[in-house]
């Protein structure tokens, strides 16, 4: 056995030999394409220098949900990356590439297959020529003899061992694993974006949250001071001092908002649980925690963009998308080597014998080695077919990675546009809103006092109620528009 291993040894180390000297890799090698994005963003916000809100002076913070400044959203965010079943399954596929990856890179190593076997093995005596009984002569009852000896059952021992090897001359190996390569940084590539994406999910599901317990917390509070004027109405209204239509708008306005208070508390349920799922916990997980009102998370008061150039790098979805164009120029190398001839070398050992203790008799062995040249000669056009699929596929991949650039920088710019004009809207509202409390307290002062009608202190106190909560949804757009932003500008996966 020692002489064999020797023999394969001494061959393997030959053919690696020969296949070193003569192995080229066919196809077109991949370079990282250009994804030509403009020197600085283009809306206004940015072109105006307005450093106070929006700076390119340095790149986003990969944590950004720290700078809202709220620990419970820290929390929330750091427990779905590791719980949510979306980031787990995007792990999974992972690994399935990179065991594709290990399965491509076999095929370049030798093939070893070692057969242990027994047969039991007779001939018939019709089967080696029945046509001796016809002789009566000395030599054919000889032969008779004979040919009875040569039908007796006979036991048969035999080990082998069986080596295949193809010998990658022109790289199909090589690309087929370079291929693997690049599916598996795609699959990588594409957990980081499944994380972006939950990341602004949590932050902006969170938001959410609080901005429905923020409207309710209002709406309670508009409640309760359009019961006392519903009481103060009533009182007039037995002293004749107000008629009854005064009394029924007063009760139809705290019906209202009662009816609202109902709206909240399914906003307020709706955002938990689906918090809750994005942990991948079951729903209503997190009422006792989530429960105790909080405020909206604040926009942070400078939201870092860097310049459009880096964008390329920190987008997950285009570098997946740069992994699987990288993937499909590989594919045209494994479809031109497939034209060229396919260099195997084969060898087999095998010992026979009839007895088990013979096996190892190395008298009792067989063996060939050599190397096979297959060529395709005629395919019916089907590597023909192959290799123009595999340029097409190019070309798709190098237009989706455009694409998926142009769309990246569309969706920075309209997050931009979003933030720019939400935060004009917020600042206004929040006049609006100081000012239309100052004229709710002069209404309700003239009222008390028999100065102005009901309707007054009615349109007033309607008017503060929308105000109010429009800007507490402003509140909200204006923390959400920074989210989309952050996510836009793809940070959070590092």
């Amino acid at each position: 056995m020692k002489r064999v291993s020797s023999l394969l040894a001494a061959s393997l180390v030959s053919s690696l030999g020969i296949s070193l000297l003569g192995g080229c890799t066919l196809g077109p090698n991949f370079t990282s394409p250009d994804p030509k994005t403009p020197p600085s963003w283009h809306d206004e916000s940015v072109a105006a220098g307005n450093g106070e809100r929006i700076t390119t002076e340095a790149d986003p913070d990969p944590k950004w949900w720290l700078a809202f400044n709220d620990p419970t959203l820290s929390a929330l965010i750091e427990r779905a990356t590791q719980g949510n079943l979306d980031v787990q399954i995007a792990i999974v596929r992972i690994a399935q590439a990179r065991a594709n990856q290990r399965s491509a890179s076999s095929e370049g190593l030798p093939k070893v297959t070692g057969k242990v076997g027994y047969t039991r093995a007779g001939i018939g005596p019709n089967v080696l020529g029945g046509a001796a009984g016809s002789d009566s002569s000395a030599s054919s009852s000889a032969l008779s003899g004979l040919l009875g000896s040569l039908s007796q059952p006979v036991d048969v021992y035999q080990g082998s061992l069986d080596l295949s090897w193809e010998l990658d001359f022109f790289g199909k190996v090589r690309r087929s694993v370079e291929a693997a390569q690049a599916a598996a940084d795609a699959a990588i590539d594409n957990r980081d974006d499944a994380l972006v994406i939950l990341q602004a999910e949590v932050a902006q599901t969170y938001a959410r949250l609080r901005a429905a317990q923020a409207s309710r917390q209002t709406a309670q509070a508009d409640y309760d001071s359009e019961q006392q004027v519903l009481s103060l109405t009533q009182a007039r209204a037995t002293q004749g001092l107000v008629t009854d239509l005064d009394v029924e708008t007063a009760k139809a306005t705290l019906g209202s908002t009662e009816a609202s208070l109902a709206q909240y508390d399914q906003q307020i349920a709706s955002n938990m649980n689906g918090l809750a799922v994005l942990l991948g916990e079951a729903p209503g997980a997190l009422d006792a925690e989530l429960s105790a009102i909080a405020p909206i998370p604040p926009a942070p008061p400078q939201v870092p963009l860097g310049l459009p150039s880096g964008l390329a790098r920190r987008r997950p979805d285009i570098r997946a998308a740069e992994a699987k164009l990288h993937q499909q120029t590989a594919q045209i190398g494994v479809a031109v080597a497939q034209f060229y001839p396919q260099v195997n070398m084969t060898g087999q050992f095998q010992q026979v014998a009839f007895h088990p203790g013979d096996l190892s008799n190395w008298a009792n062995h067989f063996f060939s080695f050599g190397p096979s040249v297959s060529l395709p000669i005629f395919q019916g056009g089907q590597l023909r077919a192959n290799l123009e699929l595999a340029k097409a596929n190019q070309v798709e991949a190098a237009l989706t990675y455009r694409k998926t650039v142009l769309n990246a920088l569309q969706d920075v710019e309209n997050a931009l546009a979003a933030y720019r004009t939400e935060l004009r809207r917020n600042q206004a509202l929040e006049k609006t809103v100081a000012a239309q409390a100052a004229a709710l307290e002069i209404a309700r002062s003239q009222y008390t006092h028999g100065v102005t009608t009901f309707i007054n202190v009615l349109t007033a106190q309607n008017a503060l109620e929308q105000q109010h909560q429009a800007l507490i949804q402003s509140t909200l757009s204006l923390t959400t528009d920074v989210v989309t932003l952050y996510k836009a500008l793809g940070g959070g996966w590092q």
